[in-house]
């Protein structure tokens, strides 16, 4: 069975870069390009999912100045001093002090964890990025195909807007018909010479889309694959139930929410444990040497040092303690609620994508019987004109109701491929199964 989901890991960006360094193409490759090659292309190119990927970075490596809380701080000192006396005597002097955190009563862990749960809601942030990206480009690429398809059914229709008119006029000659049949014909042929370049209009502005969004200039020429479609059964579908279990573990606004309040959590504990004692144990060593007339005096070098312990508490701090711990509390308690806010917005972004789609593909089925009704119905009534037993008004209208019918395909066809994307995105999980998504 499909899955009806599409997939796309949490990948750096220079890892999708092809071998032909797209960040640096000027102008789109002169070749068909399936969906796939379109993802990997946008997020080689994409500057908002380079600045998200260069956040996460910073993310990185400030939490991994968290490891420093674990390891002991070396601290050098070195004096050089010159004594202006008949000698010009210089004394020098050179200490190292370390200094080791034994115990804190965990304060130390706490902010360890609250740096890593914040650099793991920053990797979630990113993958949000990564993933509404995709979706806008599938979301122009499918737009793209059905701008396409659209002035493919407007050429369709203006060439059989001009056999009506041809048709009309032998008729007229022949005076088989009014000259009113001729006007209708010229009106409807006028009307799908306009609607041919709304639909090419469309279809340019459509083209910019997608080539602004892949950072390519906007008049560019771009030729993408059509990609035909064997989904849309009811066996690929997943219950809602389902649906709504998955958003809860790859969503990652959910997962960023979470790791948020996890943080929020680990910084409130960790503001509690500010006021307990700490234990460290210090060491220093130092060392002075004296020069006499130039020359050092070795029989007057100094060595020392020193190792000891010692226990930090903080006692009284005007109150800023008590109030910062309960400002940070108050922190959390808010990160929870605004937590089951955006699980409770999740929800029903999953199940209105998901009833979108199901909707969808009963429109594509409903789309596809009027289109194949209003084909047939075209053909009949054009014969009938032709041997005078159907009037041009009746002809115009089987024209017009021809195009709305092809429209209506086109829409519907590409409109499921964007419902179906909207699922992923609802549920978080647009991955790398793009790669073979929708082929035969």
């Amino acid at each position: 069975m499909k899955k009806i989901f599409l997939f796309f890991g949490l990948f750096p960006i220079h890892v999708l870069a092809n071998t032909q360094n797209c960040a640096t193409m000027r102008h789109v490759p002169n070749k068909e390009i399936s969906l796939q090659e379109i993802i990997e292309l946008g997020l080689c190119r994409n500057p908002q999912t380079a600045s998200a990927y260069m956040a996460l970075k910073a993310a990185d490596y400030t939490k991994k100045t968290s490891y420093s809380y674990y390891l002991p701080s070396v601290t050098g000192h070195f004096n050089g001093e010159r004594n202006h006396t008949e000698h010009d005597d210089w004394d020098y002097s050179g200490s190292l002090s370390v200094s080791y955190l034994i115990f804190d009563f965990g304060k130390r862990e706490s902010d360890f964890a609250q740096s890593l749960a914040t650099y793991r809601a920053a990797g979630f942030d990113y993958d949000e990025t990564i993933q509404n990206y995709i979706f806008s480009l599938v979301a122009s690429y499918y737009e793209l195909l059905k701008s396409d398809a659209d002035v493919k059914s407007a050429n369709s229709a203006l060439t059989v807007a001009q056999t009506a008119k041809n048709t009309a006029d032998k008729k007229y000659k022949a005076g088989a018909v009014a000259k009113a049949d001729v006007y209708k014909a010229d009106t409807t042929l006028a009307s799908s010479q306009l609607s041919l370049e709304r639909a090419k209009n469309n279809r340019e502005i459509a083209k910019a889309t997608l080539l602004t969004a892949l950072s390519f200039p906007s008049d560019d020429e771009i030729k993408i694959k059509d990609m035909p479609s064997s989904f849309g059964s009811d066996a690929e579908s997943s219950e809602i139930e389902k649906l709504m279990d998955i958003a809860k573990h790859k969503r990652p606004d959910l997962l960023k929410a979470s790791a948020q309040t996890s943080a929020a959590w680990h910084k409130r504990n960790s503001a509690f444990l500010k006021n307990l004692p700490s234990f460290s144990v210090n060491g220093t060593l130092n060392n002075n040497v004296n020069s006499v007339g130039g020359v050092f005096d070795h029989i007057t070098d100094k060595t020392s040092g020193k190792i000891g312990f010692s226990v930090s508490m903080p006692i009284f701090a005007g109150f800023s303690n008590l109030y910062t711990a309960r400002s940070i509390n108050a922190d959390y308690e808010s990160m929870k609620y605004n937590e089951k806010q955006i699980e409770n917005s999740a929800m029903m972004d999953v199940f209105s994508a998901y009833q979108n789609y199901k909707t969808a593909k009963t429109v594509l089925v409903q789309s596809e019987s009027l289109l194949k009704s209003a084909t047939e119905t075209e053909r009949v009534v054009s014969g009938m004109y032709k041997v005078g037993r159907a009037t041009m008004l009746d002809w115009q209208t089987a024209q017009s109701e021809l195009v709305d019918a092809q429209k209506q395909n086109n829409y519907a066809k590409y409109d499921l491929f964007v419902k179906r994307a909207s699922v992923a995105l609802a549920i978080g999980d647009i991955k790398s199964g793009l790669k073979n998504n929708g082929r035969k």
